[in-house]
């Protein structure tokens, strides 16, 4: 998902629309813009970026690749998020502090980790839940059977989908606008800022001329091929259980140009799965065919 903010340089109306086609007409380089992409997994923090943007007096528009349905990138599939804190907050319960975190964390990553980035991250989540409570998210105590999650883990009530959706309403009742299908294709650099964005906006080509840019990337999952290069031939049998439009276009055409990157593309999350789920968007079938096994099973008297 692309988020864009923008800020008229005279009063009256603004139309962040009108940005000239790709044919080199109108070419308004006097607009300062500034734009954000909204790429991947963490979704849902791209539209709070939005907010926060807005709320320091941006004109924002949003720029999402995929139809309204399935805005939000994979945060549409999460449903908690793992949060520092010193004492009881919310539904979080006890205390769970920066060195036990951390030490989760390692122990999923047998030590492959950037300790400074890791620790900064572990730190700033402490604030997250408030925050993310004033701009609309609601969360909810785990189901009982959760491994003990409710000291680690704060569960969001409908899920990522509401996740979402909360943070979409927010950013709307700003006045942040939003164009659904609208995909970005390329970030124009020139000395490590970004001149230009190419995007495809009500199926016309446009071009941005940006004053600031935020991206906020996620990952590669949805492009096969891509994920095969990292992992090797045997990711063309993997099942993505997150959205079909996470292909990191943007984050192609930035590594393309030289844009520094962090992380290691081998490491992933992993979950079982049906193995008839279909090949993206599979993160829907596990649940429902658990509930089709249990009842199939009580039919039988296999559970009291």
């Amino acid at each position: 998902m692309f988020l864009s903010m923008f800020r008229s340089p005279v009063p009256g109306q603004f139309d962040p629309f009108d940005a000239g086609e790709l044919n080199g007409n109108s070419r308004r380089r006097n607009v300062p813009l500034a734009i954000a992409q909204w790429l991947g997994k963490v979704a849902g923090a791209a539209a709070s970026l939005v907010s926060a943007a807005r709320e320091s007096g941006a004109k924002v528009l949003m720029l999402e690749a995929a139809p309204e349905v399935y805005r939000g990138g994979n945060s549409r599939h999460t449903r908690n998020f793992r949060c520092m804190h010193s004492g009881s907050k919310g539904v979080l319960q006890g205390e769970y502090d920066e060195d036990e975190h951390l030490d989760d964390l390692l122990k999923v990553t047998k030590g492959r980790t950037d300790l400074d980035l890791a620790r900064f991250v572990i730190r700033s989540s402490e604030g997250c839940y408030q925050w993310m409570q004033d701009h609309g998210v609601r969360f909810q105590l785990p189901l009982s059977g959760t491994l003990s999650l409710s000291r680690t883990n704060a569960f969001f009530l409908g899920g990522g989908k509401s996740l979402v959706n909360a943070y979409c309403r927010t950013a709307s009742a700003l006045g942040v606008r939003f164009a659904y299908e609208a995909p970005v294709a390329h970030l124009e650099l020139d000395g490590g800022r970004i001149t230009r964005v190419d995007a495809k906006v009500e199926g016309r080509s446009k071009f941005f001329f940006p004053c600031s840019v935020v991206v906020a990337s996620g990952g590669f999952q949805g492009d096969i091929e891509w994920m095969a290069k990292a992992w090797g031939p045997a990711a063309r049998n993997f099942l993505v259980r997150g959205t079909p439009y996470n292909r990191g276009v943007v984050l192609r055409d930035l590594i393309d140009q030289g844009a520094d990157t962090v992380g290691d593309p081998t490491q992933c999350h992993t979950v079982a799965i049906d193995g008839r789920a279909p090949n993206l968007t599979a993160g829907l079938s596990p649940v429902w065919t658990a509930c089709l096994f249990r009842c199939r099973q009580q039919e039988r008297g296999a559970f009291p």
